[in-house]
């Protein structure tokens, strides 16, 4: 039972308000996700901070796997590693392009592949692990 980016985005804008990120695809085996970049999303130095990159890998790993298992709300973040690898720019929207490496009963791994827009340098690599609670019977 899979949720469409039209469902996903509802659930979003209800449960998690606050984010930031857009939901631009999503299908049974992963999701592309934007983020705007503002003056509040920079560290001094003129790049975008650390904890907006992961932010985004992370909402970018769970609406992936929305759109494989559905509206599992309770589905959770058990593991996430982040390899920075270059100055994402300050003027362009962070890309998000996750892939689901493993979909299990319980665990669920996803790669997400961090990008400034306009660009095909990756500035981050995410690898992240989310637990998913048993049915009930």
């Amino acid at each position: 039972m899979s949720a469409t980016k039209e469902e996903i985005t509802a659930f979003m804008a209800v449960e998690f308000p606050q984010t930031k990120c857009v939901v631009e695809s999503v299908d049974e085996t992963g999701a592309v996700l934007s983020h705007d970049i503002g003056i509040n999303e920079l560290r001094p130095g003129g790049t975008v901070s650390g904890p907006v990159l992961m932010s985004v890998a992370d909402v970018a790993i769970y609406v992936a796997i929305l759109g494989r298992i559905g509206i599992v709300p309770l589905t959770v973040t058990t593991s996430l590693t982040i390899n920075f690898l270059r100055k994402p720019s300050a003027d362009a929207r962070i890309i998000a392009e996750c892939t689901l490496m493993k979909v299990g009963r319980t665990l669920i791994v996803g790669e997400v592949s961090l990008y400034s827009e306009g660009t095909s340098d990756v500035v981050a690599h995410v690898v992240g692990t989310y637990s998913v609670p048993p049915k009930l019977a």
